[in-house]
């Protein structure tokens, strides 16, 4: 197919040209009913902020452009057929699971996923089957899943309908996808990939295996994150073997019906600009992370870790775009470096931990912005280092899952505060924000380990959120 085509980008270009008098939705008719948003976003955009027409396709029953962009997507990406998804990962993810897993099902995956996983859970009412990743005592991180420890829940559990893996985790760590695939395949089992963070991987080279290319049955791709689309816009891809119309009836059970013309010729424009110019793109990319690996390492106190993680098993493979650095050593939480570089430098990275923080490097970085990054950290290091610390390091729990998610989300609860829910179900999640990895999800037992490490990320300064209490003082447990 002819990837120098953006057929979504192409038509709204045309009808900007046009004279048409808009007698329809949206109410602002191209800006002129709304100044200070015109104002502010520009008319150029607020032109192309339309409503599906005969003339400008339906996301919902495709027959047009839409329909042509989203093969486009397919051939870009080596699926057999692609959706543009305008309610970010977080829709691709729940049509993932709600097209493959039904209620009383076992679905297989790691315990370190995105809440959007367990909210996908509690609307199924498929049952979690977790398999907790090993830890990296040194970076207080999780890893990938073993091929061992997959091997042996599928035997455990030879029911189980689908596998689901994080392609990569946030730090950038990767398991062995294509040995998880062969394993899932021989058993009857379907594979769903997060790809939050990996659409860089169909496109760039020395990267590790993209989902489609590992022979996943379906794969969700944040086109937003490292891909150059808007925020909030997706991909969700399928493979050979995915009944593609099957899966568009699930995404129309929850997707708008108003779709986002903005949104869809950005996932357009940004497919067609990584097929053309991707290889290049992302080796700039993979130099500005190399270059701040080397350059941060020669700081002192700072741990930059990378590819030397490998270990042909719990980390099979590292995208070495991502910036991971570990903090122990300087005295300071990630998330206190996080706060440190906003405040003071006006640097925004994309997350903080106890441990460790992500400054994420992609197709929009420039030289001066990554030395102003390093030069940042030096000072740092020289202004608030207070020498190794001992954070405290987590262990991943193997959660006491009592209820499903669903069951526990819909049960009668009550709240109790935070410090009194020992022992408790719990009926809600409970995550800091981002990476938004439940610390505790709906139908699991509340332990002091969980309270206690939920405590100290409050105090180093983690945001703490998905419980109905805003302040996450108190949280819902199951009113027996």
């Amino acid at each position: 197919m002819d990837q120098n085509r953006a057929p979504v980008f192409e038509a709204l270009e045309a009808m900007r040209q046009d004279k048409l008098v808009p007698f329809d939705v949206p109410g602002h008719k191209r800006g002129k009913g709304n100044r200070v948003l015109t104002d502010f976003l520009g008319e150029r955009c607020m032109s192309v902020d339309v409503n599906s027409t005969k003339y400008l396709d339906s996301l919902g029953h495709p027959t047009g452009i839409i329909k042509e962009g989203e093969e486009l997507a397919a051939a870009a990406f080596g699926a057999a057929s692609a959706f543009f998804m305008v309610g970010g990962t977080t829709a691709s993810i729940q049509a993932m699971i709600l097209s493959n897993v039904r209620k009383g099902e076992k679905l297989i995956l790691p315990r370190n996923v995105h809440q959007s996983i367990v909210n996908a859970l509690i609307l199924c009412g498929a049952v979690p089957v977790y398999i907790n990743p090993q830890t990296s005592r040194r970076l207080g991180i999780a890893l990938g899943m073993s091929v061992n420890d997959v091997l042996r829940t599928i035997d455990e559990n030879p029911d189980a309908r689908a596998i689901f893996v994080n392609n990569p985790t946030y730090y950038g760590i990767c398991s062995n996808l294509k040995e998880i695939v062969k394993a899932a395949h021989a058993h009857g089992m379907r594979v769903l990939c997060d790809e939050a963070h990996g659409a860089h991987f169909y496109f760039g080279q020395g990267l590790p295996v993209s989902g489609m290319a590992a022979g996943a049955d379906m794969a969700a791709v944040s086109m937003h994150k490292s891909g150059g689309s808007l925020t909030q816009s997706s991909f969700l891809l399928c493979g050979p073997d995915v009944d593609a119309d099957y899966a568009r009836q699930i995404i129309n059970l929850t997707q708008t019906t108003s779709a986002s013309y903005l949104l869809i010729s950005s996932l357009d424009i940004s497919r067609r600009t990584l097929a053309q110019d991707g290889k290049r793109i992302f080796e700039k990319v993979k130099q500005y992370a190399a270059y701040a690996r080397e350059e941060i390492s020669q700081i002192g106190d700072y741990l930059v870790y990378s590819e030397e993680m490998i270990n042909g098993d719990s980390i099979f493979d590292y995208d070495t775009t991502k910036l991971s650095v570990n903090t122990y050593d300087l005295g300071l939480a990630g998330i206190e470096v996080h706060d440190i570089l906003h405040d003071e430098y006006d640097i925004q990275i994309e997350f903080g931990d106890l441990g460790n923080f992500l400054a994420y490097i992609s197709i929009g970085d420039r030289t001066k912005n990554i030395e102003r990054l390093i030069g940042a950290l030096y000072e740092i290091r020289r202004r608030y280092r207070r020498g190794k610390n001992e954070l405290p390091h987590f262990e991943y729990i193997s959660p006491q899952v009592i209820l499903t998610p669903q069951e526990a989300f819909y049960a009668r609860s009550r709240s109790l505060p935070l410090e009194d829910s020992m022992g408790h179900i719990c009926c809600e999640s409970l995550m800091t924000y981002p990476p938004g990895i439940p610390l505790l999800a709906p139908g699991e037992q509340i332990t002091t380990e969980i309270i206690e490490f939920i405590n100290t990320s409050r105090e180093r300064g983690c945001v703490i959120t998905g419980t109905q209490d805003i302040t996450a003082r108190h949280i819902k447990v199951l009113d027996q």
